[in-house]
């Protein structure tokens, strides 16, 4: 039997030298890369009644022509050839354009099949290919492929009906029986041949499972396997708190605990006694109570006899934790101390020194945590709050400045359940999806550029009665290309808008780090009123007297990014308001307004985001960690994935998947996708 991984692409009939070259820029370099260069849609050929077809939608139909062909030309070599066909009870148009020698071929009576797009008002087709007589495929779905240079579609199906003439006998099945069995699943060779030469839809359909079953096994194999065996090699220390302090410290708290909230406690709690590294990913939404919880865990591990560091990304927010931190930890003799890049000399030294004589229970700071001079005595416990704004280096390094303690990422950014489980697969991951009680919702309205006057008006009234606002802008500066309000223009026209009564500051990005901290300092404490920023406010400041956030071209952000800005407000006892200013030029953009005026759920809104917008969008491309599949969509096949990463939990967990002869295809692939190696597949 062939290993078709192997076999050069030439090896094909028909694929010489300059057709290789052509396809290996396609990364078609082996006859597997072939099989596996999927159809990206498939051409619908099935006569349908016109009764039942939807406007601007696709369609063959067969009739007989009524009518002597109409040529007009006009333009420069451009013509419309025009027939009426008799389709059933339906007296039709076609129209062909750029085709006047299809006149001399098409006359009265005669009987043709044409496929083209149906314009309902006008009961007109217009046609992209045509046959004369009844319809005459092998298949009436024809798969459409990506191709490059000079490689056609039509070419492209000539190889594959080639190869698997010759070698599709020798497609390996890498799937166990009893999962083919169990979810009845065409075997890989049928699939294969079945997504490239589907018979009928049917064929097509139980194709597409199977492929979306097999990509999203590998995939959630290989996490699994990276999981388990990071748990394996990193031993844990098996934190034994105090149960009793604990719950005194629970009781002490102002306010009592959600049950989201208890349930995650536990499941941080079970990862610190267990004898297994913690490597958990705690998801809340803004003002979910995710600080209390951290606060909970650092307690614990304090009982234990270790120190905590919690690492966040900006100094203005490292120094609001560690005030919080220390009013809660300070009466139950639990030393914290704050470090970040602004502390220096005599005072930084002094930290230093107590930390690593374990004078210091809890250190709070900016990356500063993770300079070589930062020493434990016996750090426990390492929390990371909104991850995803350290690099997985930074986490690495603060990781490794104790023998093997536990590891917690904080996040407010709603991430679906569905990229939880694929992009952070390799974590265990808690989720706070209930907020405190008396917290009130934030009122979002949705208005157009042209009412730009009364929410002025409305933001002055918020500012005479002492609150704050943030008004938000996509773009620093003036752009040519996109007509979007900037900051900088933003910032002058309520400078003199507000001028004499109100002081109006500016942020972005492109400020020096220590003026943006100043920016952020001086609104914190009343200093500015009004906050004209990008989206760097996005994640960090704690402002509980800010109640309105104003958002230019609201349009321009995902609705993950929008409920992020939102919750910079609604974190003091007033009510407070989101104004998103934008005129969606399309419906998903009108239907994105819509939904952020009505829900507050973050979840709820990151699930419609991915729907709307996609994983690569949702995360941004570059540093998605989302993987591309070939044939699986996370969101349509979600069922798919879940049910693909039990079955890879339990195969890598069970010692029949590591021994077993029947799961040697699947150990393979971990082994060549560099995943594992060692003792395990020797």
């Amino acid at each position: 039997m062939n290993d078709l991984h192997q076999l050069p692409i030439t090896t094909v009939k028909g694929i010489g030298e300059e057709t290789a070259r052509a396809l290996n820029e396609m990364n078609i370099n082996n006859v597997m890369d072939l099989f596996l260069h999927f159809p990206y849609r498939y051409e619908d050929y099935r006569l349908r009644d016109l009764a039942e077809v939807q406007h601007d939608e696709r369609v063959t139909v067969e009739g007989v022509i009524h009518s002597e062909p109409s040529l007009v030309y006009y333009g420069r070599k451009k013509s419309k050839l025009t027939i009426r066909l008799l389709v059933g009870r339906y007296l039709i148009t076609c129209v062909f354009f750029n085709q006047p020698y299809l006149k001399k071929n098409l006359a009265i009576s005669q009987p043709v099949t044409v496929t083209g797009k149906w314009d309902k008002h006008r009961q007109t087709i217009t046609v992209s290919s045509y046959q004369t007589g009844q319809q005459q495929r092998d298949s009436q779905f024809e798969p459409v492929y990506a191709v490059k240079g000079d490689v056609t579609v039509k070419g492209l199906r000539r190889y594959l009906a080639a190869a698997f003439k010759e070698f599709g006998q020798d497609i390996k099945e890498i799937l166990p029986e009893n999962l083919i069995r169990d979810y009845k699943l065409l075997h890989r060779r049928d699939a294969l041949r079945a997504l490239h030469f589907p018979a009928d839809e049917r064929d097509l359909r139980h194709s597409r499972r199977r492929i979306v079953y097999e990509e999203f096994l590998l995939f959630q194999l290989k996490m699994q396997a990276i999981r388990k065996v990071q748990r394996e090699q990193s031993k844990g220390l098996k934190q034994k708190y105090d149960i009793g302090k604990l719950k005194g410290f629970i009781d002490s708290l102002p306010f009592p605990l959600t049950d989201a909230q208890k349930r995650v406690v536990n499941e941080i709690l079970t990862d610190l006694k267990s004898p297994y590294r913690m490597n958990r990913l705690l998801q809340g939404d803004v003002g979910s109570g995710k600080t209390v919880v951290s606060a909970i865990a650092l307690f614990a591990a304090n009982s234990a006899g270790f120190q905590g560091a919690l690492m966040v990304p900006t100094e203005i927010l490292a120094e609001q934790h560690a005030k919080s931190l220390e009013g809660m930890m300070e009466p139950h003799g639990i030393r914290t101390a704050l470090l970040t890049s602004s502390i220096k000399g005599k005072k930084r030294r002094e930290i230093l020194g107590l930390l690593e004589a374990g004078q210091i229970d809890i250190l709070i700071g900016t990356h500063a945590l993770i300079q070589d001079e930062v020493n434990f005595q016996s750090l426990g416990l390492v929390i990371t709050d909104e991850q995803h704004r350290f690099g997985v280096e930074q986490r690495r390094v603060l990781r490794e400045k104790g023998a093997s303690p536990d590891v917690l990422f904080m996040t407010a950014t709603p991430i679906p359940r569905t990229l939880a489980i694929t992009a952070f697969g390799e974590m265990d991951v808690s989720i706070i999806d209930e907020m405190p009680a008396g917290r009130k919702k934030i009122e979002t309205y949705w208005t157009k550029h042209d009412t730009l006057d009364r929410v002025l008006g409305f933001v002055g009234k918020e500012l005479r009665q002492g609150r704050q606002a943030y008004v938000i802008c996509p773009l620093i500066e003036e752009s040519e290309k996109l007509d979007l309000q900037n900051a900088l223009d933003v910032h002058g026209t309520l400078t003199q808008y507000f001028q004499g009564r109100f002081h109006v500051g500016l942020m972005h990005g492109k400020l020096p780090a220590a003026e943006k901290e100043e920016v952020m300092r001086s609104f914190s404490t009343n200093d500015i009123q009004v906050l004209v920023s990008t989206t760097v406010v996005e994640v960090g400041v704690n402002v509980p007297n800010a109640t309105v956030m104003v958002i230019y071209d609201a349009e321009r952000f995902g609705l993950s990014q929008l409920h992020q800005l939102r919750g910079r407000v609604g974190r003091g006892s007033d009510q407070s308001y989101c104004v998103l200013i934008a005129d969606p030029k399309n419906e998903v953009g009108k239907e994105r307004m819509k939904i952020m005026s009505e829900t507050n759920d973050g979840f709820v809104l990151s699930e419609k985001d991915l729907e709307l917008r996609g994983p690569g969008d949702f995360f941004g491309k570059k540093q998605s960690g989302v993987p591309e599949f070939k044939m699986a969509d996370m969101v349509h096949d979600y069922r798919a994935l879940e049910v693909a990463r039990s079955d890879a939990a339990a195969l890598v967990n069970s010692d029949v998947f590591w021994k077993d002869p029947e799961y040697a295809p699947l150990r393979n692939h971990l082994k060549e996708s560099g995943v594992l190696s060692g003792e395990k597949f020797d």
